[in-house]
């Protein structure tokens, strides 16, 4: 408690870096949602004290709410039906960081949700990535994870439209919509948003590394550091999310994280890279240390287990637009060394470096979800020894590999039914998460879209 007290006020005197906004400094506590949306409040400044002696709460019904921001009292029971209890929001020191775009002196960090009893929430999904952590640590393992996450920057009259389209400045060439892939042109035309982002990261501390273009208009990528600590590897994620909508905003921009803004361009993912590592600090992917058919059975758990999962990787009914035939969004579960088709890569294989990259997530999936389902594929894969298959390589792709679905209602039914995610999640989170995205799913079977009135109405 002192140690967190000394450390928000050693930040809270200064003046930090990059501060844009007027205004009186305030402090927010934020907690992700089921959806990995930050939920949470604004306090004063100088209410340090009820922050780290436990006195901000919020309902726990907050982290079960639906992509609407319904509680679904009447499906999950976890509202009004009990009353609507609070919960306590415990502040993670390590998370503590300025808010460039604030006024001076304003600051947020993150929390997890707790019974008021002391015990995790069970939706928190913090928590659920903890727990998942903690069996890495009783085997004497650490996980060591990176993401890589592509977002779009649309223009802010995208409400006005109804549709999403590219930042004017990016209309050059005569292409409005033309592909950007590694187009320095690109990178230079939205040169200031991303020195905004790029600073916004430096004031909080993230690991961010390189930023390039991506394929579609407006699309790009910033990849985070490896972490040895997984849970920070999520929070900066989660973070980075925010700092590039803030940043967009002071530009006049929106940034999206939807899987796939746009017909015909690529969708967005969020790759994960992970190693592991013992008590001595060594990598067990390295194939070269002496255990060549590690790697591999990680592959095959990771394989194995994205079926069951794949509705974590996937969250919503645009996310399955997303997988389509020849994008390097995966279908097939493959596997392969430096294969950007597969599901799940493996960029290295020698040496400290030797870790695998998991492909299929999007960019709207929680980061926090998504490296628990990944850690507990992982532990299959050393629990047992498992086969991955045919190795797919330049000049060899396996032609029965089993698939994922493109369908939303398939992969709700999976999870629902998967042993699988009982035991990485749990069986009442996999039952609130598993109902709440059927309820999703059956809405969106439901509604009658544009494309139904433009191509059926005229014709039948």
């Amino acid at each position: 408690m002192t140690s967190a007290r000394g450390i928000f006020k050693s930040m809270s005197d200064g003046t930090a870096t990059g501060k844009t906004g007027g205004g009186m400094p305030r402090i927010e506590v934020l907690t992700i949602d089921m959806n990995g949306r930050l939920r949470g409040k604004q306090l004063p400044i100088d209410a340090e004290k009820k922050i780290w002696e436990g006195g901000v709460r919020l309902p726990l019904s907050t982290q079960s709410l639906d992509i609407w921001g319904d509680d679904n009292d009447d499906l999950t029971g976890l509202s009004l039906t009990i009353g609507d209890p609070d919960g306590t929001c415990v502040a993670d020191p390590r998370t503590l960081v300025d808010m460039p775009w604030a006024a001076a002196g304003s600051r947020q960090v993150l929390a997890s949700m707790y019974e008021l009893d002391g015990r995790p929430s069970f939706m928190d999904p913090r928590a659920i990535l903890s727990a998942m952590v903690d069996r890495f640590k009783a085997m004497g393992l650490t996980p060591v994870v990176a993401t890589e996450l592509e977002f779009y920057i649309v223009g802010d009259d995208w409400r006005e439209r109804g549709i999403p389209s590219p930042p004017s400045k990016l209309t050059y060439r005569g292409e409005p919509n033309g592909f950007q892939l590694y187009d320095m042109d690109a990178v230079d035309l939205l040169d200031d948003y991303l020195e905004t982002l790029r600073n916004y990261a430096k004031a909080q501390n993230l690991p961010a590394d390189a930023t390039t273009a991506e394929f579609g208009p407006g699309q790009f990528e910033v990849n985070l550091l490896h972490r040895a600590d997984a849970l920070a590897a999520a929070d900066d994620c989660i973070l980075l999310k925010r700092i590039a909508e803030q940043a967009a905003r002071r530009h006049g921009f929106k940034s999206t994280c939807m899987a796939k803004p746009y017909t015909d361009h690529a969708g967005s993912g969020l790759h994960v890279h992970v190693s592991v590592i013992d008590e001595q600090g060594l990598n067990i992917l390295d194939a070269a240390g002496g255990e060549p058919t590690k790697l591999k059975s990680i592959c095959a758990g990771l394989l194995q287990t994205l079926q069951d999962a794949q509705l974590v990787f996937a969250p919503f009914a645009n996310s399955y637009r997303r997988f389509q035939p020849g994008s390097f969004a995966p279908i097939d579960l493959t596997w392969g060394f430096g294969h950007r088709g597969t599901a799940v890569r493996i960029p290295e294989q020698n040496g400290p470096g030797a870790r695998i990259e998991h492909r299929v997530a999007g960019a709207d999936a929680n980061p926090y979800l998504v490296v628990a389902a990944i850690l507990g594929g992982i532990l299959r894969g050393l629990e047992c020894d498992l086969d991955p298959g045919e190795e797919t390589t330049p000049s060899h792709v396996p032609t029965d590999a089993p698939k994922l679905t493109h369908d939303f209602l398939t992969a709700v039914e999976r999870l629902r039914a998967s042993v699988f995610i009982t035991d990485i999640f749990g069986d009442r989170y996999q039952r609130l998460y598993g109902d709440t995205k059927y309820k999703e799913a059956v809405r969106h079977l439901r509604t009658v879209s544009d494309f139904d009135y433009r191509t059926y109405l005229p014709r039948l």
